[in-house]
Parts: C-alpha cells; sequence; structure tokens
C-alpha cells in the first residue's frame, strides 16, 4: 500500500474491528477529480475458523460503510472531494500484508511492483512461502524473493476449473466470472463532509467500480 493508503488504514482498522471484522487493506486512488479510497474487509478471524462457509455481506459492506464515513469526516484525513467504497475480498482477493501471503500458500498471485525487480514490474507465480517480510515466489519453476515493501499491488489468480468456471478457450477468462463479492459505496466531499448514499450491488471481476452518485 502506499504512504496515504496506509496512515488511512491505521486510523480505520480500529472501527472496522470494533464491528466485528477486519480490514485487510486500503486503496488509495487520487485523482484530478476526486480520490478513490477502496477499503476491502473480510470476517474476523475466530468466525473464518469457526464457519469458513461464511462470507461477507452486503449487510456488512453497508456497516462499515456508515461507521468509516463518520470517522472520516471528523478526521477529515482527505483532502477534497474522494468516493468511499467497502468491498469484500471476491474470489481474486487483493494481498496487502505478508501474513496475508501466508494464508494462501501453493496458490497464484500477480504482483505489480514499485521498483522493477530482474527487470520486471509484474511477476507471477505460486506463493512457495514467507519469510519474514519477503515473499517467496515460485515462478515457472525458478525461485523469486520479492521484498513485501516492493509490492505494489497483489492479487490471488482464481483457480477457475475448481470453481466450475474453466475457460472455453486456451488462454481465455470464463465467460461469465463470479462477482467479488458485497460492495457498499459513498461519494463524499472531504472539505465539507457532505455525503450521499449509493449501495452498489456485486459486479463481475472484469468491471470497473462506478462511483457513487
Amino acid at each position: 500500500m502506499t504512504q496515504k493508503a496506509n496512515e488511512i488504514a491505521a486510523l480505520l482498522a480500529p472501527t472496522v474491528s470494533s464491528l466485528g471484522l477486519q480490514l485487510l487493506g486500503i486503496e488509495y486512488l487520487p485523482s484530478p477529480g476526486g480520490a478513490v479510497v477502496r477499503l476491502y474487509i473480510d470476517l474476523a478471524a475466530d468466525d473464518l475458523q469457526a464457519d469458513p462457509d461464511r462470507m461477507v455481506s452486503i449487510e456488512d459492506c453497508e456497516k462499515v460503510s456508515r461507521e468509516v464515513s463518520a470517522q472520516l469526516d471528523v478526521e477529515d484525513p482527505i483532502s477534497g472531494n474522494y468516493t468511499l467504497e467497502v468491498s469484500s475480498p471476491g474470489v481474486d482477493r487483493p494481498l496487502f500484508t505478508p501474513g496475508q501471503f501466508g494464508r494462501f500458500i501453493g496458490d497464484s498471485v500477480k504482483l505489480g511492483l514499485k521498483l522493477p525487480q530482474d527487470g520486471r514490474r509484474r511477476l507471477q507465480g505460486v506463493i512457495a512461502e514467507v519469510r519474514g517480510d519477503t515473499v517467496v515466489l515460485d515462478v515457472e519453476g525458478v525461485q523469486v524473493d520479492v521484498a513485501a515493501e516492493n509490492i505494489d499491488k497483489a492479487r490471488l489468480v482464481p483457480d477457475w476449473a475448481a470453481l466450475g468456471l474453466a475457460p472455453t478457450k486456451p488462454g481465455k477468462g470464463p465467460k461469465n466470472p463470479p462477482a467479488r463479492g458485497a460492495r457498499a459505496g459513498k461519494q463524499a466531499d472531504g472539505a465539507s463532509g457532505d455525503a450521499s448514499n449509493d449501495i452498489h450491488n456485486p459486479k463481475p471481476a472484469a468491471d470497473k467500480p462506478t462511483p457513487a452518485e
């Protein structure tokens, strides 16, 4: 995550935790027309162990959106307009910390790097292990050590065959990919704190998020 995203995450994590959920991470995407603050939430670790089949619901996202929006209005860490989005991880789960990588050893992941490594800014491989703050990937049989601080973005690569959505042609994704999960959104004026609610329906993984109106 960027420094700004880390700052916002540190501010909001206790609020999300107080609602019985966990904040996986934040994407902060500034732009001239207004920033996007995207929160990814999951069930608390104890709830995941107790009921592995339970998933984050739209109600969970709405609840977090309301509480977080109120906190951002008071704390005002973002100047100007911004759009707040709260989403479940989905099948192409984003990964933000070494501990999160450690939960998915043996799964495939795509990485975007802040600085090139061996001349490459993007990597895809299998998570082999996590050593401290280093993520070890198996990239076509070659071990690649990646420092967590050099990872800009990371997402799991869904096993479409295991999901029953194997591609019909080599190299093609599934015709109808599953929705990423529940999502709630809110567009706010960071200067005045004025906000209007806009709850989004689950969107396919290929869709771009639509700003709230």
